[in-house]
């Protein structure tokens, strides 16, 4: 009986699907009176290759400008993830496609992460993550994290946690004795680690954490305690549920004095994974997104630990309990604990660039088939992306996301090739860059969702699912608007060094502070506007004017009494417009680093013309520079109407420029493709 119902049920699908395409092919539609509704065939899938003009430039080429550094290495793990079940394939409209399953419960989340690393551990991706050196090791880490970061944020980040933030802390905390013990086991996951810094009560002011790390000098032991309920660790990366290691960071007490912030090895499960005596952990529950990561909290009871677990390449204790540091200046001792951490900023500043083109991927290959409404009396519907309202939400957003590319990139380069004097440049740029990219990773996604209206809801088609998982982005590794306060902190440092030593500007590209002031045209014209010099100019305008703004406030503040930090709090919205500044310039000074490797011809044109547009877009949608007077009201108006044109000049190169990103059709949505054969009724049966 069953049988037969089944093979009913089947008949009458097929029968249903072979009526359909019967009409499709024969153009027919079912009897209606309607006769509007007679004049117009079945809708179909014409992929945009078909349609939209070839590439004049050449795309691998412009993939390899975009990636940057081990397109071969990044392909491989695109394969090899491919190759296996744990990535959830699925055939959608006739092509497969990886993502993770988000229907599963946290817990299931978690596990088949572990599972995933457990894999990509076995076939060599990790290999020489910690014990490699050199920067060619580090980039080829680098690349395969992006490709880990497109398949799934969660992926990521459990990773990240592991190798970056706890192995990095090792590595770089650490001297060789924690070398020699920990690395290895790290890098083959024997030992599972995360990284204990926020607190209930604190995340961005490290320096106020409350966690207590006092020395027994009988024992030669450090003794590790949570005082109150505000000072557990929270929000602590793989604490939850997997982790066997932590490194916490603790205020450090020896003889009555705190010597601040540092940092200690503690293990919190054995190797059966029980919790660890004198050490509870509770979970920090589901989140908005990132459900494949376990997030935990940690509360410390006189938890002991041996002195060599003190990292101390900053600063030791001796086994008679005496603090030795060759950094006398508690500020400095700060500073050089805190600058091992820009990898973090570094990575999320590449991942968000990553999701956002996840994000245009999809929403502009759909946006170059899904048709809508007619200009003309009984005309053919009209490819969305024709429509010029619809090239202004996502061309600008594409031309933004070439230039954090480009900034991506030079994060990249200049990070793997770190020297000490380097650190306050990074931390500087992996600052402005970490904060630029990931506020432009969340608008792009909206964008990009309401651009493909219902279908941008589904979790298959991604764009939807991405704002959830990388919100976090915004705030974590430093909130985005500390972030930029403490940029511009450091050029005030840089301006006010500079003019009492009655020097010149050098470093972070303030050398176009030692220029004359740049001066912008009473009358704007398109080939003007469309000029690197112009560009380069007026972005640098912007830049000196509040940086000069903002010291003479400041200054202003002091004279009447104030402290510094106070000043700085009253002018918090100059630091702000000034952050954004110095991350726009700097931003288009890697723009056109990149864009001179070019010499000439189709891919330099085009170049050109995403640079103007990032440019350009940038100067109507910042108020700053109609606020300061950097552009009249009448230039503000040509330049918008400049952006328009930039826009129908872009929009036949759109397809291409998506496909330069080098993101294999997998790792997209399905709405990307045939959305009309994901959809048919024969596919919600399987």
């Amino acid at each position: 009986m069953e049988n037969s119902k089944f093979l009913s049920s089947s008949m009458e699908k097929v029968n249903f699907r072979t009526k359909i395409l019967s009409r499709h092919l024969n153009q027919e539609n079912p009897t209606s009176n309607n006769s509007i509704l007679q004049s117009f065939p079945c809708l179909s899938y014409n992929p945009p290759e078909f349609s939209e003009p070839s590439s004049v430039f050449d795309i691998k080429e412009m993939r390899k400008l975009m990636d940057g550094h081990n397109l071969q290495e990044r392909d491989w793990l695109f394969g090899l993830m491919l190759q296996s079940n744990l990535f959830n394939p699925k055939i959608r409209g006739g092509k497969v496609f990886v993502q993770p399953d988000y229907n599963q419960s946290k817990e299931q989340q978690r596990e088949i992460t572990m599972r995933r690393i457990g894999y990509l551990m076995q076939n060599g991706v990790f290999e020489r993550w910690l014990t490699g050196k050199g920067p060619e090791d580090e980039l080829r880490k680098l690349a395969l994290l992006d490709v880990v970061g497109i398949f799934d944020h969660s992926l990521a980040i459990k990773i990240g946690v592991h190798f970056f933030l706890w192995g990095g802390a090792i590595k770089f905390f650490g001297t060789q004795r924690h070398h020699d013990k920990w690395l290895r086991d790290t890098e083959n996951y024997v030992v599972k680690g995360c990284f204990a810094m926020t607190e209930l009560g604190h995340g961005s002011n490290v320096r106020g954490i409350e966690t207590v790390t006092t020395y027994d000098s009988s024992t030669r032991e450090f003794v590790i305690n949570t005082p109150c309920e505000s000072a557990q660790k929270y929000w602590i990366g793989g604490a939850a549920n997997h982790a066997t290691h932590t490194v916490v960071f603790s205020q450090l007490h020896i003889d009555g004095k705190n010597q601040g912030v540092h940092a200690f090895i503690a293990q919190i499960r054995d190797e059966n994974g029980n919790i660890c005596p004198n050490i509870r952990i509770a979970d920090c529950g589901h989140k908005i997104g990132l459900n494949g990561v376990d997030n935990g909290r940690i509360w410390f009871d006189n938890v002991r630990v041996p002195r060599e677990n003190l990292l101390n390449s900053v600063a030791d204790v001796s086994p008679n309990g005496k603090y030795l540091t060759a950094i006398k200046d508690p500020d400095q001792r700060f500073a050089a604990f805190m600058a091992p951490l820009t990898s973090g900023r570094v990575t999320i500043a590449v991942s968000a660039t990553y999701s956002a083109k996840i994000g245009l991927a999809t929403a502009l290959r759909y946006s170059l088939t899904r048709r809508a409404f007619s200009v003309t009396p009984n005309g053919p519907e009209v490819l969305i992306l024709d429509y010029p309202s619809h090239q202004r939400r996502l061309l600008p957003l594409l031309a933004k996301t070439y230039a954090m590319s480009f900034a991506s990139n030079y994060l990249k380069k200049i990070y793997v090739k770190r020297t000490p004097e380097m650190n306050k440049v990074i931390h500087v740029i992996s600052s402005a860059f970490k904060a630029t990219a990931s506020w432009h990773n969340m608008r792009t996604l909206q964008e990009c969702r309401e651009a493909c209206g219902g279908q941008g809801l589904k979790t298959e088609n991604r764009v939807g699912q991405l704002k959830g998982e990388f919100d976090v982005q915004s705030t974590f590794e430093g909130d985005n608007n500390v972030l930029m306060q403490q940029v511009s902190k450091a050029l005030l440092g840089e301006y006010v060094t500079a003019k009492r030593s009655k020097k010149p500007f050098k470093g972070l590209g303030l050398e176009h502070m030692n220029n004359s002031r740049p001066v912008v045209p009473s009358q704007l014209k398109s080939s003007a506007m469309r000029q690197s010099q112009f560009q380069n100019d007026i972005f640098c305008l912007r830049e000196r004017d509040l940086l000069e703004r903002f010291a003479a406030e400041v200054s202003l503040c002091q004279s009447q009494g104030k402290s510094k930090e106070y000043a700085f709090t009253l002018n918090y919205q100059l630091a702000e417009d000034l952050g954004r500044a110095f991350s726009d310039r700097a931003v288009l000074h890697t723009f056109l680093e990149a864009e001179a490797t070019v010499t000439s011809g189709p891919l330099k044109d085009i170049l050109g013309l995403v640079r103007s547009m990032y440019v350009l877009v940038t100067l109507e949608e910042d108020v700053a520079f109609l606020r300061y007077g950097y552009l009249s009201t009448d230039n503000a108006a040509v330049v918008r109407k400049e952006v328009a044109n930039l826009c129908s000049e872009l929009r036949p190169h759109a397809l291409s420029l998506v496909s330069s990103f080098g993101i294999p059709d997998a790792f997209l949505g399905p709405i990307a493709f045939n959305w009309v054969e994901v959809n048919v009724w024969s596919s919600e049966q399987n």
